[in-house]
């Protein structure tokens, strides 16, 4: 072996124990990436799979909204704690009143016209009745004559009287003498039989004075009666208010108790009868008020009072009928004027408001379709309280806050999955929701 040979020998002795000593630390690397490259896949091959399945399942999702058709929901509305009932109604005066005469006759002068304003017991005509006149010539005749009659019965009476007591005198003179014998028992009798037919002549008189008093009685009350008859010839105002018919002119026939001759109104208090439904009819009070809008002020509420009812309800129309009387002392309202009245009443039964554009009517009663918490409609059968036109109110049925179908088309059946729409309601009118009230308003 030469020298270079030895040297190289010595080297790799030297190299060898070095080598033999970094091992451990190189397998140690190793290890740690292996560990972290089987962590890796192990990650890759549990959390690929479930983002595979959750990317799917959204897709089916959209695909399933993407194919469920658009249907227009609301939100069913609590009722409020009052309600307001509109009703209608047509004004009338507080007290009216046909004028019609109590005479025959013609009619000589016509004072009023329609229109006119007139007082309690102002003229406002005179009807000539000649036949009634004559009546009452003949009945104070006829007084007067039974006033004589009375005069010459009561002379008759006192004549009677007086000869009755003439005849009493006579009679008790014989008494006396035939008890001393001075006369005889016959000619005694004869005076005491006298005495006896003055005493019925007086009665008799009596009588006549009776029967004359009567008659003067009775053809007093005739003459009353004519007399009061002929006053009825001028026809008076039974009480203020306004001439708002007139139907003679001077010299027309007048027919007693059949010609309507005026028809006479106080207007300054106007009422109108209103029939209240029955689920309303327990809130009205006599006393509570009422507004009164009219179309020829429709910037103007008047106020009304409830001042009575039939405290009954209509056995045909299940109503009550009430009276609103509005004063009137400026005159603004005529009678015949159409109202529409306003009550502000406390709600007595709880209801849910509902468009009625979301009623539907099948053959097992009045329904409302409704959207579920899946999606899916459901017919529901309501009881319906009041129809305020636009709106409906359900008082059985129906909950507060549930998602109601409006105007259910074909697609709206029983059991179908829909992609439910939330839409507002202003003004009267439905118009879809914003996107946000969308996203919040919808079923989950």
């Amino acid at each position: 072996m030469s020298e270079h040979e030895g040297q190289n020998a010595t080297e790799v002795g030297r190299t060898v124990p070095n080598r033999t000593a970094s091992t451990p630390r190189s397998r140690k690397g190793v290890i740690l990436i292996v560990a972290s490259c089987v962590a890796a896949v192990i990650l890759a091959v549990g959390l690929v799979p479930r983002l595979v399945l959750s990317g799917e399942l959204k897709e089916q999702k959209s695909q399933r909204a993407a194919a469920a058709p658009n249907i227009f929901v609301i939100q069913a509305q609590g009722s409020p704690a009052s309600v307001t009932l509109q009703l209608s109604g047509t004004m009338s005066p507080i007290t009216e009143a046909p004028v019609l005469a109590r005479t025959d006759g013609y009619l000589k002068k016509r004072l009023v016209d329609i229109g006119d304003r007139v007082h309690a017991g102002q003229l406002l005509g005179v009807i000539e009745a000649p036949d009634l006149d004559q009546q009452v010539q003949q009945a104070k005749a006829l007084l007067a004559q039974s006033q004589s009659t009375l005069q010459q019965s009561q002379a008759a009476l006192d004549q009677a009287k007086a000869n009755a007591g003439l005849a009493q005198i006579t009679a008790e003179r014989w008494a006396a003498l035939v008890k001393r014998g001075a006369v005889s028992r016959q000619a005694n009798d004869n005076y005491q039989f006298a005495y006896n037919a003055q005493l019925a002549a007086v009665g008799v008189a009596a009588s006549s004075v009776a029967a004359a008093t009567n008659s003067v009685g009775s053809n007093a009350a005739s003459l009353k009666r004519y007399r009061e008859l002929q006053g009825f010839e001028q026809v008076r105002a039974p009480f203020d208010g306004v001439i708002t018919q007139r139907n003679v002119d001077d010299g027309a026939l007048i027919t007693a108790t059949s010609t309507l001759m005026f028809r006479l109104a106080k207007n300054n208090v106007l009422r109108t009868f209103i029939d209240v439904p029955q689920n309303n009819a327990p809130s009205i009070k006599i006393g509570d008020t009422a507004d009164l809008r009219f179309m020829q002020f429709p910037d103007r509420a008047f106020h009304g009072k409830i001042t009575r009812t039939a405290d009954s309800l209509n056995l045909n129309t299940r109503t009550l009928l009430t009276e609103v009387d509005i004063d009137n002392t400026d005159g603004a309202l005529l009678p015949g004027m159409y109202a529409t009245v306003t009550f502000d009443l406390p709600r007595t039964v709880t209801s849910v408001m509902v468009p009625s554009e979301a009623l539907v009517f099948r053959a097992d009663g009045t329904t409302i379709a409704v959207v579920d918490e899946q999606q899916t409609i459901r017919f529901r059968k309501v009881v319906i309280g009041h129809d305020y036109g636009d709106s409906l109110e359900v008082v059985s049925g129906l909950k507060a806050g549930e998602a109601i179908v409006v105007n259910p088309s074909d697609t709206a059946i029983e059991g179908a999955k829909v992609n439910p729409v939330f839409i507002k309601q202003a003004a009267g009118s439905l118009s879809p929701a914003s996107t946000a009230t969308r996203s919040n308003s919808q079923p989950h």
